[in-house]
């Protein structure tokens, strides 16, 4: 393909070299992976300016360069494209190379800031059983028909080029349907940019990166992002099931985002919630010890009743959600309840671990402030009132200071002890973080020592809590969830809050993190 091909996908094009060269390869943002014939995208912004490495780039055979200074502004050896956007550039120069995949697909989205992946994997099971031939690609995995990928040990939306290496596979394996989990980063930094979404779905906006995003409105403006690509794209009536309106699946019981997605255009807008004028809508919840039971009216009279290994009112939420995107497809109810009842299990979501142990241990990934409310409120229905709620859990660095205070402020509320430990503190003083949270957790009446400790070692805090747990107790370790990794300095280490928990309760503490979080 020729340089100039590609140029005819992207917008914003500002100046064009009069060379012309083949790319005989892909594209890429990292001058260390840059193939012979490929293009190497240079960014601004960030805490690194991809201009920087140009020459690296071209160093290592990249056929054409795509930046956003000027020409007169950059050393490059080899063609150069100047942008508006090179994120934007990047993404469509991508999907181009790969023909466009989403173009043969139905593709659903799904955003939110908590229940995303469950909803997705939630949606994947309805489309499956209704027959389909779908494919899912979330923050764990990325499902290809036979085959699966992971999409990483610490990520969110995989790369735009990931993206649609990703989507042309599932082309290439006769799948017809995708979902695809949509972060706000993924969203803001144009990551899918140039997929063509048929629905879009939310499951809620709470708050969570402000550090990046830097305003609430900020944040909520690039989820609807999201719901802003289904207009812009025209219907694929060539792909079977695709001729289907764009469809909108709002969460009516969220008021911070529910009237701003609603108004922005698609062709069927549905909401779903437990309010009364929601279309689809929990009429009552049964919460057990290790179910739940929805009752579902849908529109008209049509009910639903679904009993489900999932817990807790935020699961409630996501099922609605999938229910009401399968819906708005034409999908039986018998498909929904079928499809819903199957999941039992989202690694790293509510995740139990048992060795025997006479109280409940469970992982979750809850690391925002309305994610651990939610998990320690459906801890609570999970225990006897004799029981006690013992959490583990931490704060990110260079992440959202905010987060610090309000998650100490609910685990003070919510939970009978607690352990303020590590998670992912990157560059900042682990020490900091924690002190941060304890004053917190303070003001909020808890007393060092006896209701809540500190301790930096996250194997030894899950230890701890394990040891502490008595009967009718639940051990509830939120924050890293699946996540296969955490970062201290610049460095992922191993880690696995599952694995931690077992060697807890097998009587042994897991030390796998480097010395400075001992």
């Amino acid at each position: 393909m020729k340089l100039s091909d590609l140029l005819t996908h992207i917008p914003n094009v500002l100046a064009a070299p009069d060379a012309n060269p083949d790319i005989t390869s892909g594209v890429s943002e990292d001058s260390r992976t840059v193939e012979a014939g490929a293009i190497f995208v240079a960014r601004t912004g960030g805490s690194v300016d991809g201009h920087r490495f140009i020459a690296a780039a071209v160093a290592q055979g990249a056929a054409a360069v795509i930046g956003e200074r000027g020409p007169d502004e950059v050393e490059c050896a080899a063609p150069y494209v100047q942008v508006a956007d090179a994120g934007l550039a990047l993404a469509y120069v991508a999907a181009a190379q790969h023909d466009f995949p989403s173009r043969r697909l139905v593709l659903i989205g799904v955003t939110g800031t908590d229940g995303k992946t469950t909803t997705t994997n939630l949606i994947y099971s309805i489309l499956k059983t209704a027959g389909l031939r779908a494919g899912m690609i979330s923050t764990i995995n990325a499902v290809l028909g036979d085959e699966e990928a992971d999409t990483g040990l610490h990520v969110t939306t995989p790369t735009a080029p990931e993206v649609q290496a990703y989507l042309a596979r599932m082309v290439a394996a006769g799948l017809t349907h995708c979902v695809l989990e949509t972060t706000s980063h993924g969203l803001a930094q144009n990551r899918v940019a140039a997929c063509e979404f048929d629905a879009a779905v939310i499951t809620n906006i709470q708050h969570e990166h402000l550090d990046f995003h830097r305003t609430w409105e900020g944040y909520r403006d690039a989820k609807g992002k999201l719901f802003q690509n289904l207009m812009e794209n025209a219907s694929k009536t060539r792909v079977p099931g695709a001729d289907m309106q764009k469809l909108s699946v709002v969460n009516l019981d969220d008021t911070n985002s529910a009237d701003y997605l609603l108004a922005i255009p698609a062709d069927r807008h549905l909401t779903y919630g437990v309010a009364e004028a929601a279309q689809v809508r929990a009429a009552s919840v049964q919460h057990r010890a290790d179910s739940t039971v929805i009752d579902i009216h849908l529109p008209g009279s049509e009910r639903l009743s679904i009993e489900t290994r999932l817990v807790g009112m935020f699961n409630v939420g996501n099922i609605l959600a999938a229910v009401t995107l399968g819906y708005g497809m034409g999908l039986t109810s018998s498909v929904l309840k079928t499809g819903i009842e199957a999941v039992r299990e989202v690694p790293g979501r509510m995740e139990r671990v048992n060795a025997g142990q006479e109280f409940l241990a469970i992982v979750d990934f809850a690391h925002t402030p309305n994610a651990l409310r939610v998990a320690l409120e459906t801890a609570r229905t999970l225990i006897s009132d004799a029981g006690r709620v013992v959490v583990v859990f931490g704060c990110a660095g260079l992440r959202d200071p905010e987060k610090r205070v309000l998650m100490g402020q609910w685990a003070a509320r919510l939970a009978d002890r607690t352990f303020i430990t590590a998670e992912d503190p990157r560059t900042e003083s682990l020490d900091d973080i924690m002190a941060v949270t304890a004053e917190a957790m303070t003001q909020e009446g808890g007393q060092e020592g006896e209701t809540f400790w500190r301790v930096g070692d996250r194997g030894e805090a899950i230890f701890r809590a394990v040891q502490m747990a008595q009967p009718d107790d639940i051990v509830i370790v939120c924050g890293k969830g699946h996540e296969q990794s955490m970062a201290f300095g610049t460095e992922e280490y191993a880690w696995d809050d599952r694995v931690a928990m077992r060697h807890a309760l097998a009587g042994e503490p897991q030390r796998t993190l480097p010395t400075a979080a001992q």
